[in-house]
C-alpha cells in the first residue's frame, strides 16, 4: 500500500507540471489585462498602463513569464489579487472554512440521505417505496443545482422564512459565541440541502442494485439455508460487501462538492471558494483563478489515489502493490 501510494504520489508531479502549463496557457489567452484591478479605470494614461506592464513584467516573453510563476508557485508565493489588492493566499484562507464546512454539511446529508432510501430500496425493491425512491434520485439527476437552488430559495427563504437566502453568518453577532454558532448552522443548511440532496441519487441507485445483486448470491443463499437470522445477513454479509462502492466514492467527492458549491454558493451568495472562484473569472483576476485551479486540479488527483486507497482497504480481496 505504502509503495502503491509513493508511486501514485510521484506521478502526479509531471501532471501537475502539464497542468500549470495548461493553466497559465489559458490564462493568458483569456482577454484582458491581469493586472487591470491595480489601475483606477478612470485613467487612460496609456503611457502609465504600459509603463505598469513593464514595470509587473507582462511585457517578458511568455516562457519566462511561466517560470517566474511556477517558481514563485512553488515556495508559496501565489501572487496578488488585482481585485481585493491582498495576497491570494490570505483570500483562499479566509474564504476555504467556508467552503469545507458546506462540504461536510452537504456530504453528511448525501451520506445519511443515500443509506436510507439505497438499504430501504434494495431491501424492497419493485415496491412502491422503491419506485417512489427511484423517481425522486431520476428528478434529482434531472433537475440543474442552479434551479433547485433558486425554488429553495424562493420557498424557504421567501416564502416561509425559514432559513436565510445569502452569507453564512450574521455579521452582527460575536465570532466563538454559541448564537454565532447557530447561525451558522442556520446559513449553511439551505445551500447544504441542495448540494447534497442532489448528489444523493447516483449513490442511492449504486447502494440499491448492489443490495440486489448480492442478495441473489450463493453465499447469501447459504447463509439463509444455514438459518441466519434475516437481520444478521442483511447487516454482516449484504450490507457489508454492497458499502464498498459507496466509501470509495469518498475521494471523488473532493471534487465534486467543490464543483458543485461554485454555482451554490454564487446563487447562495454564500462566501467560499466555489463563489471566488467564478468571481475570479468575471474580474479577470488571474492569480486568484490559477491558484484555484491548481488547487481543484491537485485535488481530483488526490481524490482518485483516495477512492482506489479507500477501495484497498474496505475490500480485502483487493491488494494494492
Amino acid at each position: 500500500m505504502l509503495k502503491y501510494s509513493l508511486r501514485r504520489i510521484l506521478g502526479m508531479i509531471p501532471m501537475l507540471i502539464l497542468i500549470s502549463i495548461v493553466v497559465f496557457s489559458l490564462a493568458k489567452l483569456m482577454p484582458g489585462d491581469p493586472f487591470s484591478g491595480e489601475i483606477d479605470p478612470e485613467i487612460t494614461d496609456a503611457k502609465y498602463i504600459e509603463e505598469m506592464r513593464e514595470r509587473l513584467g507582462y511585457n517578458d516573453p511568455i516562457f519566462t513569464q511561466y517560470i517566474r510563476w511556477i517558481s514563485n508557485f512553488m515556495k508559496g508565493d501565489f501572487g496578488k489579487s488585482t481585485r481585493f489588492h491582498m495576497p491570494v493566499k490570505d483570500i483562499i484562507a479566509e474564504k476555504i472554512p467556508n467552503t469545507i464546512f458546506l462540504s461536510a454539511s452537504a456530504l453528511f446529508i448525501t451520506y445519511i440521505l443515500a443509506f436510507v432510501m439505497g438499504i430501504y430500496a434494495g431491501r424492497k425493491p419493485y415496491t412502491l417505496g422503491d419506485h417512489l425512491i427511484g423517481g425522486l434520485n431520476y428528478l434529482g439527476l434531472a433537475i440543474p443545482s442552479f434551479v433547485a437552488a433558486v425554488f429553495a430559495i424562493y420557498i424557504f427563504s421567501f416564502q416561509l422564512n425559514v432559513f436565510p437566502s445569502n452569507g453564512s453568518v450574521d455579521i452582527q453577532l460575536t465570532e466563538g459565541t454559541v448564537d454565532y454558532w447557530l447561525s451558522r448552522i442556520r446559513h449553511v443548511i439551505l445551500p447544504a440541502v441542495v448540494l447534497g440532496a442532489l448528489s444523493t441519487a447516483s449513490y442511492t441507485q449504486f447502494l440499491r442494485n448492489d443490495i440486489i445483486e448480492n442478495s441473489r448470491k450463493d453465499f447469501v443463499r447459504t447463509a439463509r439455508a444455514k438459518g441466519t437470522r434475516e437481520s444478521k445477513i442483511y447487516h454482516v454479509h449484504i450490507l457489508r460487501n454492497s458499502i464498498i462502492t459507496i466509501v470509495t466514492f469518498l475521494g471523488f467527492d473532493l471534487v465534486s462538492l467543490v464543483n458543485g458549491a461554485i454555482i451554490t454558493e454564487t446563487i447562495f451568495t454564500y462566501p467560499g471558494i466555489g463563489q471566488l472562484f467564478l468571481n475570479s473569472v468575471q474580474t479577470r483576476d488571474y492569480p486568484v483563478l490559477m491558484t484555484l485551479t491548481m488547487m481543484f486540479s491537485f485535488l481530483t488527483l488526490f481524490g482518485n489515489l483516495l477512492a482506489d486507497i479507500l477501495y484497498g482497504i474496505v475490500d480485502p480481496r483487493i491488494r494494492l502493490d
